[in-house]
């Protein structure tokens, strides 16, 4: 048998047993990916991702995401774990301000902050947003009842809309973070209403503007069962989505950056801190970049016997 090591970051925090939790294959040349989708679904983490080398001059490493059932084309918090791991192995040091993923949707950077030769924090250029179909006022009752929750806790002055930064999301507003606290999802229930709408099984990311904290902009829970992944403590990849959403909406004021913060996995003993930073043309609001950024710790290594 072949060993093959692997190592545990929590991502998007500075403590163990915190933020969303990532297996990163550092080493994952010659593995195919079917087994890289047999190892994920083994890692039972909401995202596992294997590190090869370069396919481009344009790229420094290329990295492929798995959740439990599928690949992904880009996601967050494996983007911003994998970064760490990388700065753990030593692949990267504080000679490098900057990493370049090739990601299934092409390459991605990383700007990198260092504290010394510990890395400190990661920013990942996310694609610029496209805003897909809304749900129509008729659909809010339905959603709500998917959600488990009132009609009225859902936010008025903002819509439920389908939003992409690389990964499609379904962004609900929500009233008060006590009613993101109590949504019990049911992807039964938005079926329909995907259907309607010719969607297919979107993730599904929840928010309220009611944070309970100064420093916060969101209160945020993400569910996205048909990826393998029942609710999401830190999601990168649904956080841009919503950044660009809070400011195209006018929810967020934004004349040249707007730094956020979304509070996420609260509800699962897991809290994070998902940073966004969102720019935006002075002349016609226009957003011109996407960048979502974290912390990360290393919290465990092991090897895996196939």
């Amino acid at each position: 048998m072949l060993g093959h090591r692997y190592l545990h970051y929590d991502v998007f925090t500075r403590r163990p047993l915190a933020g969303n939790q990532l297996a990163v294959f550092p080493e994952a040349a010659g593995l195919d990916p079917t087994l890289m989708q047999r190892i994920a679904l083994e890692m039972a983490f909401p995202e596992t991702t294997f590190i090869l080398p370069p396919e481009t001059d344009d790229t420094d490493v290329r990295m492929r995401i798995f959740t439990p059932r599928r690949e992904l084309p880009m996601a967050g918090h494996p983007t911003v774990g994998s970064t760490f791991a990388l700065a753990n192995e030593g692949v990267i040091g504080p000679e490098r301000d900057r990493l370049v993923f090739g990601l299934g949707v092409g390459p991605t950077s990383v700007s990198l902050e260092w504290a010394g030769d510990e890395l400190a924090f990661a920013w990942m250029r996310q694609p610029l947003p496209e805003f897909g179909p809304l749900i129509e006022d008729e659909d809010r009752d339905d959603v709500a009842a998917a959600l488990g929750v009132d009609p009225g806790d859902i936010a008025p002055g903002l819509p439920i809309q389908v939003v992409s930064s690389g990964l499609s999301v379904l962004l609900v507003p929500i009233e008060t973070r006590r009613a993101v606290d109590a949504v019990t999802f049911e992807l039964a229930g938005m079926r329909p209403i995907f259907a309607r709408h010719r969607l297919d099984d979107l993730p599904v990311f929840i928010f309220s503007l009611e944070t309970g904290h100064d420093d916060a902009t969101a209160y945020s829970r993400m569910f996205a069962p048909a990826f393998g992944i029942p609710e999401d403590p830190a999601t990168g990849g649904a956080s841009g989505p919503l950044g660009a959403y809070l400011v195209r909406h006018g929810a967020i004021p934004c004349e040249d950056t707007a730094q956020m913060v979304s509070l996420q996995g609260v509800k699962m003993g897991r809290p994070s801190r998902v940073h966004m930073a969102i720019s935006s043309a002075s002349t016609d609001g226009e957003i011109t970049s996407v960048e979502v950024g974290g912390a990360s710790v290393l919290v465990g290594e092991g090897t895996l016997y196939l």
